[in-house]
């Protein structure tokens, strides 16, 4: 056997891909509809967090700076192993999917909170100013206003936290959750060859890259920009 030939063998195994492509597809739909499940909770929640925090209610401000701060600046995969190793010695049993969607849920709703915090203060004061003397309260000058401006700055940077989130679904692997990642790797050590994962590869390029492309648009699009 050449060298070439060896290398298809440990890579592109027809046999081997072919017993192990329909468990690795299963772990496609794990994989993205956890991946939707947390960018919709994790956007969505970091936006309410935003708006609460700019209602400037100084308990519910530190506390909301303090949530974000450490689920920042901790590891998901710390945070991962934590909940679920270790909720159970408090008598709390949750499942390793439920235990990856709101771990990761929770990072990137901190992310989120930042990005379109970040957005509602680089908002002109003059907008605000404007929105008042129309008789609109805060909170609608808040809502109507200032926030649809504060989501279109943080389109790319949302969307870019939203792709790394979504990858480290990955992390899963280590609690058993069977997504892409956890269907290679046990396929992997079934047949001792390396296609598994040469195959998991290619699928999370298939579902990623369009991602990836339209961020970098998304962020061409609306860099450095104000409705």
């Amino acid at each position: 056997m050449t060298q070439w030939e060896r290398f298809l063998d440990t890579f592109f195994n027809a046999a081997v891909l072919a017993k192990y492509t329909p468990a690795i597809l299963q772990g496609v739909w794990v994989t993205v509809w956890l991946s939707v499940l947390i960018v919709l909770a994790g956007i969505g929640l970091g936006v309410a967090l935003a708006v609460i925090r700019s209602f400037g209610w100084r308990l519910a401000s530190f506390a909301i700076v303090v949530f974000a701060d450490v689920m920042r600046a901790v590891p998901p995969l710390v945070l991962i192993l934590i909940v679920f190793f270790g909720l159970p010695n408090a008598g709390i049993f949750l499942s390793s999917f439920f235990v990856l969607f709101v771990v990761l849920a929770l990072v990137l709703a901190a992310f989120a909170e930042e990005i379109v915090w970040a957005g509602i203060t680089s908002v002109d004061k003059g907008q605000w100013e404007a929105a008042r003397s129309t008789g609109l309260g805060f909170g609608q000058s808040l809502a109507f206003v200032v926030l649809p401006q504060a989501l279109r700055m943080g389109i790319p940077p949302l969307t870019n936290r939203a792709i790394a989130i979504t990858k480290m679904t990955a992390l899963g692997t280590v609690i058993g959750v069977p997504d892409i990642l956890n269907q290679a790797t046990t396929a992997q050590s079934f047949s001792g060859n390396a296609s598994p994962l040469m195959l998991a590869a290619v699928v999370y390029v298939a579902l990623f890259l369009p991602l990836v492309i339209l961020s970098r648009w998304l962020e061409n699009r609306f860099a450095w920009r104000k409705a």
